[in-house]
């Protein structure tokens, strides 16, 4: 679904939040590689940019589509709304309105195949969030509805006004970061039969060697179980999401090759349940009972 991940299949996304609008050839090479390699979903949000400011990476993939418009035939991209500047966020039904028409105009198409509430509004009600998404369903505007670090009572407020099926929650999760094991949110997907997109599946990097001394313990596990499989440590953290039972997609960020291959190695691990549990006991510093 999506080009996300369903049982039986590890899938991975790529996406853009590093990017910045000036970077076409760059991002045409990368996603050459991603596309190669099966990956059809792309992740971006309208306040990714860098320096180039608000917009730039919807900008950048408009310019891709211009300039090699088959690259993203058949690939489903997914945007994000709601996070106004300054604000910091707002879902209103105006802002949220404009947010999707100033997406569809950068990225330079006519339906947004998955847009993402970027951040709850904690200002808005759920029925007023609900009703604008379904009107933009409706006027052809988007084609799914998802939602982004959302608590697992804000999910079920908003599905309980939703029209639109609720496809998509995209969450921080990392074998340096297992909250989504024990707040709900992964339990929560899979009652409601929605995909899982995690953001920063490698901790933002802090799961290297240079990473800083908290997740010592947990990269001394990757290492092990990196031998064990001969893959890299990070294609261990990686096939640590896909082990879960709620199909969890990791979205890549990398704009390095050799990190791309690296990370699809880890769709050909098989970890056991023992290396999963010694990741978890790891990343939370004490052996579960």
């Amino acid at each position: 679904m999506f080009g996300l991940s369903e049982r039986g299949k590890k899938r991975l996304a790529y996406g853009f939040w590093r990017y910045r609008e000036d970077e076409v050839e760059a991002a045409i090479a990368m996603l050459s590689l991603a596309r190669e390699a099966g990956i059809d979903h792309i992740d971006t949000a309208d306040v990714y940019g860098g320096p180039g400011g608000f917009g730039g990476a919807e900008k950048l993939l408009g310019a891709v589509r211009q300039k090699a418009p088959k690259l993203l035939d058949g690939a489903c991209i997914a945007t994000k709304g709601g996070v106004e500047l300054g604000t910091p966020y707002n879902s209103s039904p105006a802002y949220l309105k404009a947010a999707c028409e100033g997406s569809l105009t950068r990225l330079g198409v006519s339906r947004i195949d998955l847009f993402y509430i970027h951040r709850p509004d904690l200002l808005a009600h759920p029925a007023d969030v609900a009703g604008t998404l379904d009107q933009l369903v409706a006027e052809g505007k988007i084609a799914s509805v998802g939602v982004s670090n959302y608590t697992v009572a804000q999910v079920e407020a908003l599905a309980r006004y939703l029209k639109a099926p609720l496809r998509v929650h995209q969450i921080e999760f990392s074998a340096g970061f297992v909250v989504p094991l024990f707040d709900g949110s992964l339990d929560q997907a899979m009652t409601r039969q929605m995909a899982i997109a995690a953001w920063s599946p490698l901790a933002g990097g802090r799961l290297g060697a240079e990473g800083p001394e908290e997740f010592a313990a947990v990269r001394a596990v990757l290492a092990k179980l990196a031998g064990k499989y001969a893959v890299t440590p990070g294609a261990i953290a990686l096939a640590f999401l896909f082990t879960h039972p709620a199909c969890v997609t990791p979205i890549l960020g990398t704009k390095r090759p050799e990190r791309l291959r690296d990370a699809l190695a880890a769709q050909t691990v098989s970890l056991t349940r023992r290396d999963w549990y010694d990741i978890v006991e790891a990343a939370r510093g004490q052996r579960l009972p």
